[in-house]
């Protein structure tokens, strides 16, 4: 936490109408109620630590640059749109958009509570994935963290994302694996069972962590997310397993 209060940080989030989020000190009260169940930091316990290695790569595979205007969907609590908020500098331009009021009150108050210069370049705004309120060709790079599987619609969602992507940029869409093998399925089955939805029941997120298994379920294997990035119109797609196949990430470039 910042030993002095930030300058005021350009957090405004809306789809149409736009709203100003509450002032800081509601902000940190915020935070400070969620912080003891915070979903990040049950992750933190889940994946040893080793969730923030993958996010730095999917934001690092996005290519986003010094003053780039970037995209960060599905942003949750914002943890993709802060590293992109350093690779592109005071200079870039970070726009992050979730549906949920929540999430993005949770990220406004970490943007004050975590200060850094470079995030008063993150602009919070509500917002449907599969409607983006955005112009063509508008994003020089776009990242999705856990977003795209839990869209209805994965077809619409991934040809707005090429619709606002810029030519010559990548989309970088990390998310659990939809593994081909039986064995990592069985591994991967077996972990949500035994170890993600008992620990997270302890941090009161049982109901939340239980639905894992049926949304990878019905999720696109690798080559599926590739096959669907090319009919939308990317020129190039590839998926990369990591952490032993149990995550995804796919690169796509415009």
């Amino acid at each position: 936490m910042a030993s002095a209060a930030p300058p005021p940080a350009s957090s405004s989030w809306g789809c149409g109408r736009r709203r100003r989020v509450r002032c800081s000190a509601e902000r940190q009260g915020l935070f400070s109620r969620i912080a003891p169940v915070y979903d990040n930091q049950l992750n933190e316990v889940l994946s040893l630590g080793q969730h923030r290695i993958w996010k730095r790569m999917s934001v690092s595979w996005a290519g986003a640059k010094r003053s780039d205007r970037v995209l960060d969907l599905c942003c949750g609590s914002g943890d993709l749109a802060f590293l992109l908020s350093q690779k592109v500098g005071p200079d870039g331009q970070v726009s992050a958009l979730d549906f949920s009021k929540d999430q993005l009150l949770i990220a406004t108050a970490r943007q004050d509570l975590y200060w850094k210069a470079c995030y008063k370049n993150i602009e919070w705004i509500e917002g449907d994935a599969l409607e983006l309120p955005f112009a063509d060709s508008n994003f020089d790079a776009i990242t999705v963290g856990y977003g795209l599987r839990n869209l209805l619609d994965k077809h619409k969602a991934m040809k707005e994302i090429f619709r606002v992507l810029k030519p010559g940029s990548r989309v970088s869409i990390l998310d659990f694996n939809k593994s081909t093998s039986t064995l990592i399925t069985q591994s991967q089955e077996w972990m949500i069972d035994n170890v993600v939805v008992p620990v997270a029941s302890n941090y009161g997120f049982s109901r939340e962590y239980r639905y894992l298994k049926a949304s990878i379920a019905e999720y696109l294997t690798g080559k599926e997310l590739e096959k669907l990035a090319k009919e939308v119109g990317f020129s190039d797609a590839k998926h990369y397993e990591i952490a032993g196949g149990l995550m995804g990430n796919l690169v796509a470039a415009r």
